[in-house]
């Protein structure tokens, strides 16, 4: 709901805009809804359509806004919902930012973290402190003289907010790749790029080690000027899916991880995929 509030008051009427908002597909759409006694499967119809306009399929329409063991039934999930809406009717989300601050982007990690705690779920599956992100990004060297052509990439991205914090410390942003295996979180990452300006970040879901995403057209590794990483530590099944001893892109020809402690397959990875001039961290 606050996605499509966001990209509804930024983007509506931008024919030049990074997000396209289809007729009948925008946030004021959902508030015509209130009262409306279909009006879950209605916003539905809503996000759908969002999402079919800017590749965003699998991303912004997972949730289920008709669910009525969670919505409840009837008029107690038009009331639900429309009384949803309501709280957000009221903000104007078209600028957000204030004194270098993305306030919309830090609440939507708020939220994210707050998720992360409810679910039970590791909150490094999701977010890396910012502190650490941007000690992380000093170590590899972006600065105010990184240039916006450098590229930046994470293998195991989570919600992207180390790719964000890293690209905030060159002036004018960095060429943002990413990598997430877990679905749920790479959808997460692709809504926080959009919701911090970086609309054109390329956020690819999947298992880094298994099947990388990112190859050039001869089939290799594509390399990065600069890489981050909080990868899954000792991760006791980084083997799944791949055999190290014929790996095609020849990552572990300087030797093969434990296979119970994948720590040093996703350093190899990420030797890997840098450039001969690039950092990684």
């Amino acid at each position: 709901m606050l996605f499509m509030k966001y990209v509804s008051d930024k983007y509506k009427g931008d024919p030049y805009g990074m997000i396209v908002i289809p007729i009948g597909a925008s946030f004021d759409d959902m508030v015509n809804l209130k009262g409306d006694k279909e009006i879950g499967d209605k916003i539905n119809k809503i996000i759908s359509a969002l999402a079919e306009e800017n590749d965003l399929k699998g991303v912004i329409d997972v949730a289920d806004f008709n669910d009525e063991d969670k919505l409840g039934k009837g008029k107690e999930m038009t009331d639900r919902l429309s009384k949803l809406v309501g709280l957000f009717e009221g903000l104007n989300l078209t600028g957000n930012r204030a004194d270098g601050d993305d306030l919309l982007g830090d609440a939507y990690e708020y939220l994210m973290r707050h998720f992360a705690t409810e679910s039970g779920k590791s909150k490094g599956q999701f977010y890396t402190p910012s502190e650490v992100s941007r000690i992380l990004a000093k170590v590899i060297g972006i600065n105010e003289s990184t240039t916006q052509d450098k590229t930046v990439y994470d293998p195991t991205c989570g919600s992207g907010s180390l790719l964000l914090k890293a690209s905030d410390e060159a002036p004018r942003g960095l060429s943002i790749f990413g990598q997430e295996m877990d679905n749920a979180t790479s959808a997460l990452a692709r809504m926080n790029m959009i919701l911090h300006n970086n609309a054109t970040a390329k956020i690819w879901k999947g298992n880094t080690i298994a099947d990388p995403q990112w190859k050039e057209a001869n089939g290799l590794l594509k390399t990065f000027d600069f890489a981050v990483a909080n990868p899954p530590f000792s991760s006791k099944n980084w083997t799944s899916g791949v055999n190290p001893n014929e790996d095609e892109f020849g990552r572990f020809n300087w030797g093969i991880p434990p296979e119970k402690n994948g720590d040093y397959a996703f350093l190899l990875h990420i030797i890997k995929s840098l450039k001969s001039t690039g950092k990684g961290a």
